[in-house]
């Protein structure tokens, strides 16, 4: 992997017997929290045994164009990229709500929408004006997505100077769906039926030409790169929102903080990252499923069971900001609940 380089340690496991025990002996049945113990042990593993410590959760969402978007692969046309980043910054977006209730920081990175916007409250990262259209080339070169990744990496290596230590992951992209779809085909090896949605909620004509369109990409891709370049397929039919979410969650991983993944396009760089660093994916909360179809491949592909099914498909990082509050209350029981001893209770 010329160019970049990630060091992830795993999770030390050495101290699981530890805190499982800890978890057992809380004034409980043993397994009566459901999913919040499993999510308690892997965050304490993380964090710290004695007591979970979530700092300053960030919230990052990644924005850029697809020139594949001139398709019209997408209920909405390319401009809607620009107009959602000026949502965001002016609080008016679904993630901007959910975040002020988790108290969660929100920053937004144009990593390459169409039309640049001059905002002191966007992080300037541009690749460039859009990808190209990746049914007819390739989405970038190889050194931009490497200029990506290190990007990406660079907004969490800043948040974290900053003693922030939880990072979710969200992306605005008209025609992204496209992108993360012929990257999951590549990656999983499997057909374009099975990882090509609706996206947005596109007709069945529009649907048609969408799956056609990611063929042609994806056929493009397999005459001419590896199936085992993670970084070259991210390069050949990805987006700069995808390749920097993907540093972004690399650099979470290699700084030993919880990374929480949102639905179907985080996942696929969620995906895409554990490819270059499979030690990442112990640092990895899933936070919802998708309607997306095709994101149960990845959370199979990934041994993922998300915590949160309401039915969401908005990206922006929504299911992520909505299962913080789930975080939280793992890090409370485990650090203040009564023991049976501190309790005077019998044990069950």
């Amino acid at each position: 992997m010329a160019g970049v380089m990630f060091s992830v340690s795993p999770v030390s496991h050495s101290r699981d017997a530890v805190i499982q025990q800890r978890i057992d002996m809380k004034t409980k049945p043993p397994g009566s929290l459901g999913r919040l113990e499993s999510l308690a042990a892997q965050l304490a593993a993380i964090t710290g045994v004695e007591k979970i410590r979530l700092h300053k959760p960030v919230m990052i969402v990644f924005a850029a164009d697809h020139g594949i978007a001139e398709e019209g692969v997408s209920i909405a046309p390319a401009a809607v990229t620009q107009q959602m980043v000026k949502n965001f910054i002016d609080g008016g977006a679904a993630v901007n709500c959910f975040c002020q209730v988790a108290s969660m920081s929100l920053y937004v990175v144009d990593a390459g929408i169409l039309n640049a916007i001059e905002s002191g409250r966007v992080i300037n990262q541009r690749l460039g004006a859009g990808t190209d259209n990746i049914a007819k080339a390739p989405a970038m070169s190889r050194e931009t997505a490497e200029s990506g990744l290190t990007l990406g990496a660079d907004v969490v290596r800043q948040r974290v100077a900053e003693s922030s230590n939880v990072f979710a992951f969200g992306e605005m992209g008209i025609g992204n769906t496209s992108a993360a779809s012929a990257v999951l085909a590549v990656i999983l090896g499997r057909s374009v039926e099975e990882t090509c949605g609706r996206g947005t909620g596109i007709d069945d004509d529009a649907f048609e030409r969408k799956k056609s369109l990611i063929a042609a990409a994806f056929e493009r891709h397999q005459a001419t790169q590896s199936p085992d370049d993670t970084i070259n397929i991210l390069a050949s039919l990805g987006g700069f929102e995808i390749v920097q979410m993907t540093g972004a969650m690399l650099a979470a991983a290699e700084q030993q903080c919880v990374i929480m993944v949102d639905g179907f396009i985080a996942s696929v760089a969620a995906l895409a990252a554990v490819r270059i660093a499979p030690e990442a994916r112990d640092y990895m909360v899933f936070c919802h499923h998708s309607e997306e179809q095709a994101h149960s491949l990845i959370l199979e592909a990934l041994d993922a069971e998300p915590l949160l099914d309401l039915g969401l498909r908005l990206g922006e990082g929504t299911g992520a900001a909505l299962a913080y509050p789930l975080l939280q209350s793992a890090q409370s029981f485990y650090n203040y609940m009564a023991s049976f001893d501190d309790a005077g209770i019998t044990a069950v």
